[in-house]
């Protein structure tokens, strides 16, 4: 109750502010009806991609609901504080967790909430609070559909998108060519820091005509050393990722783009047959794309692979335990649809949903995961 009296004392507040012309307020939901067609129950326990339940599982859900407000400070300072509401991340995996209250109501917490200060110097911003990180970003601009899915880092956790720390980004050239984004944060993404240790990312942005942009992403993430149980010595548990984004746009026409990371955990697969760690390695690369067949109609597809264990030993129940070989099994994932933009703050997006995943080692194969679903996004402010 205490909570809720302090959210709604706050809109109030910033409901008068805006009343007055300071700020800002923006906000946009989205969500679907979805049908599971066809279900396996000996899918992988970890990371799925469809939507939760069985087979002729059905449900409504909203899926995000954003409320933003944006305040200009003063000439050099800018601020956004936003709320996010995600009740299908109380039902689907990876984040099964959920955003859900202890009664198993939908809750809200903080997605942004932050301070910038803008060309601190030369066509550089600096930041600081809970923000986006550099990792997707971009290719999530591209993309264009985040209603129908985030993409795939983002899907697959590989990346928070957003952190608490500080960050500068801007203009490495002044044509805007060659940009960059650096950042020092937490590495705990919206939850509340519990270590020392902290996560270092970085992006260069490149555009070498106005259509055409492409990214390189790293980060580092620093984490408490592990034990090994064999040789009963601490080890590096720390995590490197890259990624490459390419993507090229047609303006109401078409565009396309291709996603691929790298991710690489310092002895985070432990080989029980041969009493030894060894890094684990996940990759995954995304394709989509989409083309305008008319001004307001526009078809969407595209197509992921995800192999959360690049080391066949991740995947053998006689070298892990049945649940991690499990969870290691690598993936396709399929997004294909239709985007009918009914009003320019509405869009109906029928969609289908498809999933294969690699048979398991001396197991049975694994039916595919379909769901059909209709979704709505709509701006509200």
């Amino acid at each position: 109750m205490k909570k809720m009296l302090a959210v709604s004392t706050l809109l109030i507040l910033l409901g008068l502010t805006t009343a007055v012309g300071q700020g800002k307020f923006s906000g946009y939901m989205f969500g679907d009806y979805y049908y599971n067609v066809g279900r396996d129950a000996s899918i992988p326990s970890s990371n799925i991609a469809s939507p939760a339940g069985t087979t002729a599982y059905q449900a409504f859900q909203l899926r995000r609901i954003y409320f933003a407000y944006d305040n200009d400070i003063s000439e050099q300072f800018t601020t956004r504080f936003r709320l996010e509401a995600d009740q299908a991340a109380a039902t689907s995996a990876p984040t099964a967790s959920g955003d859900v209250l202890p009664s198993g109501k939908v809750g809200v917490f903080v997605k942004d909430a932050y301070l910038m200060w803008k060309n601190v110097f030369g066509g550089s911003n600096l930041i600081f609070g809970v923000q986006p990180t550099p990792a997707y970003d971009v290719s999530e601009g591209a993309w264009g559909y985040r209603s129908l899915e985030k993409t795939i880092m983002d899907l697959r956790g590989t990346v928070p998108s957003r952190d608490l720390g500080i960050s500068l980004k801007g203009k490495i050239t002044s044509d805007g060519m060659i940009n960059y984004w650096a950042m020092f944060a937490n590495g705990s993404g919206n939850n509340v820091e519990i270590d020392k240790y902290k996560r270092y990312y970085a992006h260069i942005q490149l555009k070498p005509v106005t259509n055409l942009q492409a990214t390189l992403y790293v980060d580092y993430k620093d984490a408490v050393d592990i034990l090994n149980t064999y040789t009963k010595n601490t080890v590096s548990n720390s995590a490197v990722t890259t990624a490459l984004f390419l993507g090229y746009s047609e303006p109401f026409s078409y565009n396309i783009g291709v996603e691929a990371f790298v991710q690489s955990i310092s002895n985070a697969l432990k080989d029980t047959s041969a009493k030894s760690y060894a890094a684990k390695s996940t990759m995954g690369f995304s394709v989509f794309g989409s083309y305008n067949i008319l001004p307001e109609l526009a078809i969407v597809a595209r197509y992921d692979n995800f192999n959360p264990s690049t080391d066949d030993k991740g995947k053998d129940p006689v070298a892990v335990t049945a649940a991690v070989a499990n969870a290691n099994l690598s993936r396709n994932y399929i997004i294909a649809g239709f985007s009918w933009k009914v009003d320019k703050n509405v869009s109906i997006m029928p969609n289908v949903l498809y999933e294969t995943y690699e048979t398991p080692k001396g197991g049975k194969a694994i039916n595919a995961s379909t769901t059909a679903r209709l979704t709505a996004y709509y701006v509200f402010l």
